[in-house]
């Protein structure tokens, strides 16, 4: 399908889907094709609507159309010494035969890097949304900075909703400043001793911007003014890690050997959880509250749950994915409140379904 290049195009591709209950598959640069559920209807692509609407470092926040590469935005950023904080991962490039990912599917996939364990999650940072829904109707919620931004907080809801409630036209994403220092330390410990350290730092006014811990190795990244990134450092001890920033783009990107082989699980727990008992562990991030595993895993998800979490099945072969989902099933109630959310939003349930549930 061409690219669709203005808001029209895409209105008026998803007016006559709505009105045909034709089914379509959003997509941007097609970075997150792996994640979610199956992926069903013919293709509205939304690459071809980029640009950078409004950009105010002053302000603190910048508004682009939703097929803007991340690369684009990053540059620009860049220039004025800010960033995007929760270091969300491209997934290509273009010597790849990508552009790499964009901004809407950026927020729609809500999927952040290392730099979460300190700024927060994607939500946390998207100030206001263009939605177009179901139905082709072009709607706004939220604002341009954080005092604009009252009631129900429709746009962070979309973040994470894999295009099943609208196509995301605009976002509007809140920026920061770059840190004045970073410093990399490497620690040998094993995983039970690595969360134990993560959660004794976590306790103290440290400037610990990500962690790490990968086969025996702890890598721990301080941020901040130069004056408490050398103090953490000395208090601390370990390595100075060298070639740190090659280190942490592989690990956004998932290009490091921790995330090799598939299926590939992603466990959400409380960061002072012990270890789940499953075989394959492979990485541990966000000191201690996302763990990577690898494998055949039949009992994961009862694993995460009795230790108050739930896992993902990030990466895995089609087959896998139709038999056992993506996400861990909802309770009723909140499958319930998904349900009527998805009917408000798309009636006619056309909008990648199946995406995020199998059903709806």
């Amino acid at each position: 399908m061409t690219p669709s290049r203005t808001l029209d195009d895409i209105v008026a591709t998803i007016g006559v889907a709505h009105d045909e209950r034709a089914p379509l598959r959003i997509r941007g640069a097609g970075s997150k094709d792996f994640y979610g559920g199956m992926l069903a209807g013919d293709v509205l692509d939304v690459g071809g609507y980029r640009g950078i609407v409004a950009y105010e470092p002053t302000e603190l926040y910048i508004t682009a159309r939703c097929g803007t590469p991340l690369a684009e935005i990053d540059a620009a950023l860049a220039e004025k010494g800010q960033m995007l904080a929760f270091e969300p991962p491209h997934f290509g490039s273009a010597t790849a035969g990508s552009s790499g990912a964009t901004v809407g599917g950026c927020v729609a996939a809500g999927l952040a890097g290392p730099r979460r364990q300190q700024a927060g999650s994607v939500r946390d940072f998207v100030l206001g949304v263009k939605l177009v829904d179901g139905t082709g109707q072009v709607l706004d919620f939220g604002g341009q900075v954080m005092k604009n931004v009252a009631g129900y907080d429709v746009s962070r809801l979309l973040a994470g909703s894999l295009g099943t409630l609208g196509v995301l036209a605009e976002v509007t994403l809140k920026v920061l400043p770059r840190p004045l220092a970073e410093t990399t330390l490497v620690f040998e410990l094993d995983a039970a001793a690595a969360v134990a350290r993560l959660n004794q730092w976590g306790g103290q006014p440290l400037p610990v911007s990500a962690s790490f811990w990968h086969d025996g190795q702890l890598w721990l990244r301080l941020s901040g003014a130069h004056a408490a990134v050398e103090a953490a450092r000395g208090k601390l001890g370990g390595a100075v890690a060298v070639d740190a920033e090659k280190h942490w783009i592989s690990v956004r990107e998932q290009t490091h050997p921790a995330f090799a082989g598939q299926p590939l699980w992603r466990l959400a727990l409380p960061s002072t959880a012990p270890d789940a008992g499953l075989d394959g562990l492979r990485a541990i991030e966000w000191g201690g509250a996302q763990r990577w595993y690898a494998g055949e895993l039949a009992a994961v998800r009862g694993a995460a749950a009795r230790l108050g979490g739930h896992a993902v099945l990030y990466r895995a072969p089609e087959s896998l994915r139709c038999r056992e989902g993506a996400f861990a099933p909802l309770a009723p109630a909140m499958l319930a409140l998904h349900r009527r959310l998805k009917k408000t939003f798309d009636p006619r349930g056309i909008l990648n379904p199946g995406r995020l549930y199998a059903e709806f």
